[in-house]
């Protein structure tokens, strides 16, 4: 079965056909669902941005932030501390592993256009995105964080490259009609790196929602604006495909 993308769906619970129609002129391939939930998670993230650095001691939400630090704290052992450790490793430099076997995965295919967009787009939302983020907010991280951590609280980067890489590899990789299950394990997992965080005591709740959204939102757009060359390539490699032999 093609690994190859047909065009964005209306959404991360969206599902289309594995198999491409007629070709179609490029700016029909985009989806406008897509565009719009891209920028409303983007929006969402830089609005909560704005609202923090207010007041970056005590925003609006910070009792909530407060309330759910105090579930976190603890005691810390057993299976929660090792999942929370090994979600800790993927998020950090050690994680970049993943999108860098993907790279070379996709370079190996000859997929040059799958392969820009992968690297433009997690360049886009670990780098320019979420650090921009938190040179603008520059929020004091919790107390006593049990991981060694940098500078700037909000948003949280393992949160937003987990939902990130989940955008990238299901527009790259997850059949059409297996994308509803891909996005369904994808939100599990990111839910669970926001937990790990929280957990750590590395992120404030609010910091871990803002990231999810500021990853999710960067994918999604760059997923809707490359839409149109990742369709002229599938099709390509689509004919150039040996048919069925009888």
């Amino acid at each position: 079965m093609s690994t190859i993308p047909v065009s964005p769906p209306a959404g991360p619970g969206a599902s289309a056909p594995v198999s491409a129609p007629a070709p179609l002129p490029a700016g029909d391939r985009r989806s406008t669902g897509t565009l719009a939930l891209g920028a409303g998670l983007l929006g969402s993230a830089a609005a909560l941005a704005l609202v923090v650095r207010r007041d970056v001691i005590r925003p609006p939400f910070q009792g909530l932030d407060d309330r759910w630090l105090t579930w976190m704290g603890g005691p810390h052992g057993g299976i929660p501390s090792a999942v929370a450790s090994v979600l800790n490793w993927f998020g950090g430099p050690l994680g970049s592993v993943v999108p860098l076997a993907l790279l070379l995965f996709l370079l190996v295919r000859r997929r040059w256009v799958s392969a820009g967009f992968l690297f433009a787009a997690y360049m886009a939302g670990n780098m320019l995105v979420v650090q921009s983020l938190k040179h603008l907010v520059d929020r004091p991280r919790p107390a006593d964080p049990l991981v060694r951590v940098d500078h700037g609280s909000f948003p949280s980067g393992h949160a937003a490259g987990a939902a990130l890489l989940v955008v990238i590899i299901g527009a790259l990789l997850v059949p059409a009609a297996r994308r509803r299950a891909w996005w369904t394990g994808g939100t599990v997992f990111t839910l669970a790196m926001m937990w790990s965080r929280t957990w750590l005591h590395a992120h404030w709740l609010s910091d871990t929602a803002a990231g999810a959204a500021a990853g999710a939102g960067t994918g999604l757009l760059a997923w809707w604006l490359c839409a149109p060359a990742l369709t002229r390539e599938a099709e390509r490699l689509r004919l150039r495909r040996p048919g069925p032999r009888h």
